[in-house]
């Protein structure tokens, strides 16, 4: 969506040279502008086929108007100058960018492109209906165990997102499945596979912006936030019974590394709380020094640490303050050969680490330090990501 069309900017061709050029994608516009700043007086809309009139002191589409490009129609709802500007550039899009084929979109081969002002809520309902059209259904889900089909009559899940928090006024958690196959229903049996117990919802909801509704079923495709009381981690699977394991949502190794200390002795219950339930929503990592038990944080950006920090503070009433650790890279390391495990983990003890799951990660100073690790230690794997 390109926005603020109702300002004076660039060509829209430049534009769209520059998206494809940038985000390395093939574009295919969708609706055109007519004139834009104080001249906007709306956009065509390809997909559609039909004109929608522009009116700024009603901040509003005042007519949707179905026109032939190459009547004098159009003339007179924008103007002759303008008609023909449009018709000139319609020609050009025509020549220019290929047909759209909801094949190539669903492909991933183009992405569909919309002008309006969001402001003024214009042209937005246009992307929003056509995107409904050519949105594809539910696609199946791999499992390790076999493929999960949408149209499988079992319901399945999974959870991608923990968000902790979600209402000020209630400090509960909210977990967030996607529902794969069958049919989610509220207050029925499932199997939490990783914990391999039986779990009832009687409040599922779903979201809408701000708000919030209880949902009694759900279907492949939708999200549903689930009450979580600890249970649940990122990936974890709800099925009808089945013991099913959806492959993990990829997950990114840490960049940046910083030590996390409590700022407030007085609080240390809720800076523990804090701590725990942000690196369960997925936030950061946070691994424990085996050597000095100190806590360390990796995350993938400098803002992460800052949004630890405003979060401990606003919503947990605790105060953290950062200090400065060198490390390279957070390595998750397994072995079959116990031996050598167990020797490098003591050659290695200033540097080993536990993550919130309890499994062994090597934080290796230098890349030069992990290769000579690599090199030494040959029967020992080494990944860098959680996903394993």
């Amino acid at each position: 969506f390109i926005n603020k069309m109702d300002r004076e900017g660039r060509d829209p061709f430049d534009l769209l040279d520059e998206l494809e050029e940038e985000l390395q994608i093939h574009v295919r516009p969708l609706s055109w502008p007519i004139g834009q700043g104080a001249k906007f007086k709306g956009v065509y809309n390809i997909f559609e086929q039909q004109l929608n009139l522009f009116t700024p002191n009603k901040q509003r589409v005042t007519e949707k108007v179905a026109v032939d490009i190459n009547s004098s129609e159009l003339d007179t709802h924008v103007g002759e100058k303008e008609a023909e500007r449009l018709r000139d550039d319609l020609e050009l899009v025509d020549g220019v960018y290929p047909e759209f084929s909801v094949d190539s979109y669903r492909n991933a081969e183009v992405a569909p492109v919309f002008f309006g002002s969001a402001l003024n809520n214009f042209g937005v309902q246009e992307l929003l209906n056509c995107f409904v059209e050519i949105a594809p259904s539910p696609r199946p889900t791999k499992a390790e165990e076999h493929m999960v089909e949408p149209t499988d009559p079992k319901f399945t899940g999974f959870i991608f997102k923990i968000t902790a928090n979600i209402d000020p006024n209630h400090r509960s958690c909210i977990a967030f499945c996607k529902v794969c196959s069958g049919k989610f229903v509220r207050n029925a049996p499932y199997k939490h596979v990783r914990l391999d117990k039986t779990v009832r919802f009687s409040s599922p909801t779903q979201f809408m912006a701000q708000r919030k509704s209880t949902v009694d079923e759900a279907y492949p495709g939708d999200i549903v936030g689930l009450p979580d009381n600890g249970i649940f981690k990122i990936g974890d699977t709800l099925t009808e019974g089945e013991d099913l394991h959806f492959r993990g949502l990829p997950s990114f190794s840490p960049e940046l590394f910083k030590y996390i200390e409590n700022d407030d002795p007085m609080k240390s219950k809720q800076f523990q709380k804090g701590i725990e339930q942000l690196m369960n929503e997925g936030v950061a990592q946070m691994f424990v020094n085996q050597f000095n038990n100190r806590r360390i944080i990796g995350t993938v950006g400098q803002l992460q640490f800052e949004v630890i920090q405003y979060r401990l503070e606003h919503e947990y009433n605790a105060k953290c303050r950062w200090e400065p650790v060198h490390l390279y890279k957070a390595c998750w390391i397994e072995s079959d050969d116990a031996a050598e495990l167990d020797n490098f983990k003591k050659r290695k003890y200033q540097y080993m680490a536990k993550d919130i799951e309890g499994r062994d990660v090597f934080l290796a100073d230098s890349s030069y330090v992990l290769s000579m690790a690599q090199q030494d230690f040959t029967h020992i794997k080494f990944h860098f990501t959680s996903e394993f």
